[in-house]
């Protein structure tokens, strides 16, 4: 980097403080386009194998590069199952993951509950590679209360575990568009307190603010699902999380 510096003669800037801006300038780094991007994210998947992760590997694999969870006619499945990170559990956090399916439903579970022979429960953000598509970007709790929020919806859940719609976030085939059939999208999920926010492709899909006592979330496991039914492919890369511990509280509802 080449720094150019003058000092006019009538500037009232003492020298010594000249001589401090010239050092600091020429002392800094000229990072251009590779500027170090700011954050503490951290990368879940190396890109060659399974390390750090546990599923049946019979689902589970990496292929060209990226997880690949797959079920065929030939070897189908007899119940959801999932490959689970082993690097601990999430919090509040914010988590991008860049997905692809071919046929069948999937999804990203966190905050959830590891039940033994790869089995989960809690949130997910769906997945489906369906026509038409209901249910990519909603919010559903796996071996629980079912579908929390539907694509498009903020919704409030009190103490005793009613669900009061507090506000929209758009049409839900208006949201859909913004998923791409058959090729790579882009999921980020934020969670932080009682607050989830999932979005796909920069499109917000739902908010939630979960109060309810008894069965709301704190933290948990993360995981991939593969959905048991008709054969299936889908396929995750790019998964970073960050943690957000000591940040911003959620926006109010």
């Amino acid at each position: 980097m080449r720094t150019t510096i003058r000092i006019c003669r009538n500037c009232r800037v003492p020298v010594f403080a000249a001589l401090l801006l010239i050092g600091a300038a020429l002392a800094a780094p000229d990072y251009g386009a590779d500027a170090p991007a700011a954050g503490d994210a951290r990368e879940l998947f190396n890109g060659k194998d399974l390390s750090g992760w546990d599923g049946d590997e019979q689902v589970w694999s990496v292929q060209d590069g990226v997880i690949t969870g797959h079920t065929s006619a030939e070897r189908p499945i007899k119940h959801n199952t999932f490959l689970i990170w082993k690097g601990g559990t999430l919090g509040d956090f914010e988590l991008h993951a860049m997905f692809k399916i071919t046929g069948g439903n999937s999804g990203i579970q966190y905050r959830s509950k590891d039940l033994g022979d790869h089995i989960v429960s809690g949130y997910q953000a769906d997945i489906v590679d369906g026509d038409p598509d209901k249910y990519s970007g909603i919010l559903y709790e796996e071996r629980g209360r079912g579908i929390l929020a539907e694509r498009g919806q903020k919704i409030a859940i009190d103490e005793a575990g009613k669900k009061n719609a507090v506000g929209s976030l758009g049409d839900s085939a208006a949201i859909a568009k913004a998923v791409k059939k058959g090729d790579w999208n882009e999921y980020v999920i934020t969670a932080r307190g009682n607050h989830i926010a999932q979005t796909i492709n920069g499109t917000p899909t739902i908010e939630l603010t979960d109060d309810q006592a008894a069965k709301a979330a704190r933290e948990g496991i993360l995981a991939l699902q593969v959905h048991m039914g008709p054969p299936m492919t889908v396929q995750f890369k790019e998964i970073r999380l960050r943690e957000l511990k000591g940040e911003s509280k959620p926006p109010a509802p």
